[in-house]
């Protein structure tokens, strides 16, 4: 596959702003495939298909940074063939998906406790960030046994110690300082967060990055979440005030 260039798309209104940050909880594979009399596992394997494509459509777009929910910290609660399944799939992302990645210049990496993996996974995991990571272009970045606060806990624990070893004093912190421990700090700030599957939650995903962001939910399962879908998120994003507390009044006034 040729490289990705960031282009106009047609489905995509010319004044519409693009998000810079754009993350996506990809939910409904199991009720999709439930609809159809087949076992969950088909609904995940079918997602596949709309990952390549989201990834496809954000770099066309011009998207800097894409961030997606594969497998939270509580689904390990989940059926143990379920759980199999979808390490499965990780393994099939990391040996197929990311060398089309790297030939497409995006840089690929893992969020989330992966200590919690096989060393088998956990060395593929570093090999395929270790490839992109000269790359220039979108930041695609999988959240793995991910939680938001995982990733808060461990923001205050880094800052916990450098105070215990008084590289620091508490008085010292700040927000910005916070944040730069937390799993995306060297991204833009998160700008719209989609979630598919008709549920109206975030799920304990990136609470903090998405203090901000605007939250676009949709009915459409993940399996049938594509190009048109993904586009209509984004020119929602647009229609959108923006004001991070301050009044529209503020917002609209150009002097």
């Amino acid at each position: 596959m040729s490289r990705l260039e960031q282009q106009t798309n047609p489905l995509l209104p010319e004044s519409a702003t693009v998000p810079q940050h754009i993350a996506i909880i990809m939910d409904g594979n199991g009720r999709w495939a439930k609809q159809r009399g087949k076992k969950r596992v088909v609904g995940h394997k079918s997602g596949v298909e709309s990952v390549r494509a989201t990834v496809t459509t954000a770099a066309k777009c011009g998207v800097k940074a894409l961030t997606l929910f594969a497998f939270s910290s509580e689904n390990w609660q989940r059926p143990a063939s379920e759980v199999s399944v979808l390490m499965d799939l990780f393994m099939y992302v990391l040996t197929r998906e990311v060398k089309r990645l790297h030939k497409n210049g995006i840089k690929f990496k893992v969020i989330g406790d992966v200590s919690k993996f096989s060393n088998k996974l956990q060395k593929m995991i570093q090999e395929s960030e270790a490839l992109t990571a000269e790359n220039s272009g979108m930041v695609l970045s999988i959240a793995a046994n991910y939680g938001g606060r995982w990733d808060i806990t461990q923001a205050a624990k880094q800052l916990a110690s450098k105070v215990e070893t008084q590289a620091i004093s508490a008085d010292e912190i700040t927000e910005t300082m916070f944040h730069e421990q937390t799993s995306l700090a060297s991204l833009p700030e998160l700008d719209l967060l989609i979630r598919t599957g008709g549920d109206y939650r975030i799920s304990n995903f990136l609470l903090w990055q998405a203090a901000y962001a605007e939250l676009y939910f949709t009915e459409v399962l993940w399996p049938d979440f594509n190009e048109t879908e993904f586009t209509k998120a984004i020119t929602q994003f647009k229609q959108r005030e923006r004001r991070f507390g301050k009044t529209s009044e503020q917002v609209t006034d150009k002097n």
